[in-house]
């Protein structure tokens, strides 16, 4: 078999297939250089802007710096609410070997509770192991010392200084200035729930706490206050190497409020500890001068977290320490809405001031043969409205409510602010009950009877009332039917070293009493009342060096129609409420009061006494207390001079009352 013959090689062929090919794999090469290069410029020039900006974005991380909370002020600059310097422990988790064998170690020198312990593992979730967590706030000057000897045993846990709330007038203004607290869930999405919320959640970055209750929650847009920022320069990993630049926060407004701290002191003594509560507006401007519910509850409990122990105390006790009295607390007015039937009767042209009523002990309704009883066996005899009003006859207004009806009652009386808001600022008031047939029908679906209308007259049966709301409708009849909204914030400040501004006051409503010899009637019934020979007060205003009118009041807990009942031998649970309204001096009103005590036999016997007490110590102080309150004064309002505040202490001279004695409602003329 013949071999097959090998093929000669076509060197000259092969070259240019090579050639060929060399030069289109150099053509793809050159091709592909041109895009990646192309795409370096079009990356590190066209778009170098915006990748600097991402890389710095990486590099550089901004970081919120809570800003400092505005302070809160009474009316003569005695410190109410404070940021005081304090320390805490902060633990670093990444730096702890064994967490859980370092916070039982750490509990024998710094004592530390569970529930310390349960918020710092519940803070810790979600957060990076180089983030520094709060472990327990406010350390004593012995444990930071303590610690510090120690300090070498627990690498990742130090002690950090930080501004803390503070309330140095405690419980005495629990209830008014209320609290802050750490913020939650529920926090951020009562934020979110506002239009600007988004704006909202940027303006609370770095901030641990915000207003809850009082003051401190209704103008928490004004305290907050601005947060600044800083520039700080991280690793890969998210650490902090170096701060490049940083924007200050703007501290939060501080805040004058129309409360004086030595009226608010008198009017909580009074009470001796006994659950009550007393309000006292100056009618003509609606300042409001105190505002006691007691008993009442220390704020500073809850700024870092109030313990199991301390809010069960709180929660369980009988007497409510945490209701707000002035503000929720329901009552019924008794015979203090008398001197308003008083004004709606002679405005409605159903009585005259001479029109006379004759009291037997016990009043009918024609045709029915239930009696509605007066307090006095026997009845009063022959009485006019000032009488009526000054032994608090309860037959004149039994037959002045039957002749006016219910409609008429309730839509005369609600001009004095009742079944509505006074409008303090203070976040949650009551609205209270003004009976109605509207109110019943909604409420019960049931049709009126004429014998809840004779109740009505001298305020029981539906009636419900707040003591904010009972002392707005007593300014008002103070300010002969002038109505201005009553408010707490009396001034702003930006800083100390800014001026003080005083709040705008909006404009009082025109008087809705038209013939003012009606309202010179009732208010000679209520001088009757405290100095009048049948008054049922005039044994505690008999030395009184001011002039005063007032009436008490008694929610009664037992039928009228019954036997008499001596609730002095009875539990408080089962006693009447005593009440007393009043304002003085009756020549130009300057301080309207309103005064519940939750257990009594009657206001003349309970309420009267304190409630002489209150004004006693604003119109009468001692002399080493009367300071600028004994200067003369106008009507005016006119705009505060620049000054500074006083430094926290219970020296007044350098609030917004300092070196002027102009201002209503402050300066007042003893007597």
């Amino acid at each position: 078999m013949r071999s097959k013959r090998p093929a000669i090689k076509d060197n000259p062929r092969e070259v240019a297939l090579f050639q060929r090919r060399a030069i289109t794999g150099f053509a793809i090469i050159v091709l592909l250089l041109g895009v990646l290069g192309g795409r370096f410029f079009y990356l590190q020039v066209v778009r170098h802007e915006e990748f600097v900006t991402r890389a710095d974005q990486n590099r550089i991380k901004l970081r919120p710096i809570a800003p400092a909370r505005g302070l809160i002020f009474d009316r003569n600059g005695v410190l109410l609410a404070d940021n005081t310097a304090a320390f805490r422990l902060e633990v670093i988790p990444e730096r702890v070997k064994n967490l859980d064998a370092t916070l039982e170690a750490l509990g024998e020198v710094v004592p530390l509770t569970p529930e310390d312990i349960k918020r710092f593992k519940d803070h810790r979730r979600g957060r990076r192991g180089f983030q520094s967590l709060p472990l327990r706030f406010r350390l004593s000057d012995d444990e930071v010392a303590r610690f510090a000897v120690n300090r070498w045993r627990f690498p990742g846990v130090e002690v950090v200084p930080y501004l803390t709330r503070t309330y140095p007038r405690g419980a005495e203004f629990g209830h008014l200035v209320g609290y802050v607290a750490r913020i939650d869930e529920d926090d951020l999405a009562r934020l979110d729930a506002r239009a600007d919320g988004a704006d909202l959640q940027a303006r609370y970055a770095g901030t641990t706490h915000m207003g809850r209750t009082g003051i401190e929650r209704y103008y928490e847009d004004l305290l907050h206050g601005e947060p600044g920022y800083e520039k700080v320069e991280t690793n890969a990993d998210g650490r902090a190497l170096r701060v490049l630049d940083r924007v200050p926060p703007k501290p939060g407004k501080n805040l004058y409020l129309s409360i004086d701290v030595r009226l608010q002191e008198a009017a909580e003594a009074v009470f001796e500890g006994k659950p009550g509560s007393a309000v006292a507006i100056d009618p003509r401007n609606g300042e409001v001068l105190a505002m006691v519910s007691v008993p009442s509850y220390d704020p500073n409990l809850f700024v870092n977290g109030i313990s199991h122990t301390d809010y069960r105390l709180l929660t369980s006790s009988p007497l409510r320490p945490l209701l707000h009295r002035a503000l929720v607390g329901t009552y019924k007015p008794g015979s203090t809405v008398k001197p308003f039937m008083g004004v709606a009767g002679l405005e409605l042209g159903i009585r005259s001031p001479q029109d006379t009523v004759y009291s037997t002990g016990e009043f009918h309704i024609p045709g029915q043969q239930r009696g509605y009883r007066d307090w006095r066996k026997g009845g009063h005899g022959h009485v006019d409205l000032v009488e009526s009003l000054a032994q608090s006859v309860n037959t004149y207004f039994y037959s002045l409510a039957l002749d006016m009806g219910i409609d008429r009652l309730s839509a005369y009386l609600g001009r004095f602010g009742f079944g509505k808001p006074s409008g303090i600022d203070l976040i949650g008031e009551g609205s209270g009950i003004l009976p109605s047939r509207e109110w019943k029908r909604a409420m019960f679906d049931k049709p009126w009877f004429p014998g809840e209308t004779v109740i009505a007259g001298i305020g029981q049966g539906f009636w419900v009332v707040t003591p904010v709301q009972l002392a707005n409708a007593t300014a008002i009849l103070a300010a002969r039917g002038a109505r201005h909204p009553i408010h707490l914030l009396r001034a702003t400040q930006d800083g100390f070293n800014a001026p003080i501004v005083m709040a705008p006051l909006p404009p009082p409503e025109p008087s809705f009493i038209v013939n003012m010899t009606h309202w010179d009637a009732v208010r000679d019934g209520m001088v009757a009342v405290v100095s009048g020979p049948t008054g049922t007060a005039k044994r505690v205003f008999a030395d009184a060096p001011y002039s005063a009118a007032g009436k008490t009041g008694t929610a009664q807990r037992f039928s009228r129609t019954g036997d008499e009942v001596d609730t002095r031998g009875l539990d408080e649970a089962q006693r009447h409420q005593a009440l007393f309204v009043a304002f003085a001096p009756v020549e130009e009103p300057q301080i309207a009061l309103a005064l519940v005590l939750e257990f009594g036999a009657s206001g003349s016997a309970d309420a009267a006494p304190p409630a002489r007490q209150i004004l006693d110590a604003w119109l009468n102080p001692p002399p080493e207390r009367s300071d600028d309150r004994t200067a003369g004064q106008s009507t005016g309002r006119p705009g505060a001079p620049a000054c500074t505040p006083a430094a926290p202490g219970p020296a007044p001279a350098a609030g917004p009352d300092a070196g002027r004695h102009d201002w209503p409602g402050h300066a007042l003329q003893r007597r």
